[in-house]
């Protein structure tokens, strides 16, 4: 089980701008613990087990804060609705489009998906895949 995901950043209150424009529609709280930020998903009654933690960190080593090749980070949203909206938020918060909102024939008919950059570059998708509503072949 993925208890939580990091990514590096060298400028704290920039990466707080960016990923709070997104990250408490989809329900995580911000807690600050020492200058790094933590983004928290609460627990739900019946509950089993702890969703993963979304944390954004200057890089212990003291370097540059650099995106990993390849690395992804996809974040669940309600509805295609919220997943242009979150998109639109995130880019006008700071982050670069990597990929308008829509459907991508690799994937299923109804995973509907919005690329994006933080301002470290490190790549987020925010994704919606709910087969009640209209998909890529309807």
């Amino acid at each position: 089980m993925i208890a939580y995901v990091t990514v590096g950043a060298d400028d704290i209150a920039r990466a707080e701008q960016f990923y709070s424009a997104f990250l408490p529609d989809l329900g995580y709280t911000l807690e600050e613990f020492h200058g790094d930020l933590s983004y928290i998903l609460p627990k739900q009654t019946g509950q089993s087990v702890a969703l993963p933690d979304f944390y954004v960190k200057a890089p212990f080593d003291g370097q540059p804060a650099t995106a990993g090749n390849g690395t992804m980070i996809a974040f669940e949203a309600r509805n295609q609705a919220q997943v242009r909206t979150l998109h639109a938020a995130a880019v006008a918060a700071g982050g670069t489009d990597e990929g308008q909102p829509g459907f991508r024939e690799t994937y299923g008919p109804h995973f509907y998906v919005g690329y994006l950059r933080d301002p470290y570059g490190n790549k987020i998708a925010i994704f919606a895949n709910d087969p009640s509503e209209p998909g890529r072949d309807a």
